[in-house]
């Protein structure tokens, strides 16, 4: 979270806003909980947005998974969850789709907003089709960030720039979106994996990128050429542009 442009000042994207001013400070509070599979990244946040005297940030729960995600969200009852939307035990999707009954409620709704490292509109797309209030990725500044929380608290929908237009553009079409077999083959981890490799990433930089080992790149990248039935990543490079996932 380092990026201060990654969230600025448009209509519906992460604006700025400091201790005290539109995104936090005293007199304002919420309550969060941490969705993130990454142990040392919910530290960072933690550390980042939970000190709650300046930020109005209360950190009340984490979770590592799907299941331990729904097990927290319905004991905490929290205004805000910061969900990944790759998580062990079906993704960000699963979680939502758990918690239905919990952003339903008309008396204390739990909303979400996606914190995530990936800026794939098939991602973006599913966890605000499954009722995310917002996404935006982890490269925000901790001050945008707040400020996020607390827009999503207040019922707005909120994004980084660039994917709202990936929101805007899904929901404009009338037209359910094509399904893709081969493409339905992967974990969203692969999908991941597959678009940065593509991207030209080289292995070290996906392992460093997605918080997971070379060794683990290297077992996602043999999955993804086996199951599309591809021998290298040239050809897995000339898959993804041709369905225009790069």
């Amino acid at each position: 979270m380092s990026d201060p442009t990654e969230a600025n000042g448009t209509a519906g994207s992460a604006e700025a806003a400091g201790p005290g001013q539109e995104g936090g400070g005293p007199g304002r509070h919420v309550r969060v909980v941490l969705v993130d599979d990454h142990r040392m990244f919910r530290t960072g946040v933690q550390a980042e947005i939970g000190q709650t005297g300046q930020t109005g940030v209360e950190v009340v729960g984490e979770a590592a998974d799907v299941d331990q995600a729904v097990t927290v969200i319905t004991a905490t009852r929290p205004e805000v969850v910061l969900l990944d939307v790759h998580l062990p035990g079906g993704g960000g999707v699963e979680v939502l789709r758990r918690c239905a009954p919990l952003m339903g409620d008309a008396e204390q709704p739990v909303r979400f907003l996606a914190l995530s490292v990936s800026d794939a509109a098939e991602d973006v797309i599913g966890v605000i089709r499954g009722g995310a209030r917002g996404y935006v990725t982890k490269t925000i500044t901790g001050t945008d960030l707040v400020n996020s929380i607390f827009r999503v608290q207040e019922g707005d929908a909120v994004f980084s720039p660039r994917l709202a237009g990936f929101v805007l553009d899904a929901f404009a079409s009338t037209d359910a979106p094509p399904v893709d077999e081969d493409l339905d083959r992967l974990t969203q981890r692969e999908r991941e994996v597959l678009r940065l490799i593509a991207r030209g990433y080289a292995y070290k930089e996906i392992a460093k990128q997605l918080y997971i080992s070379v060794k683990t790149v290297e077992s996602h990248v043999s999955a993804v050429l086996r199951k599309l039935q591809l021998s290298n990543r040239h050809e897995l490079t000339r898959w993804a542009t041709a369905r225009r996932l790069v």
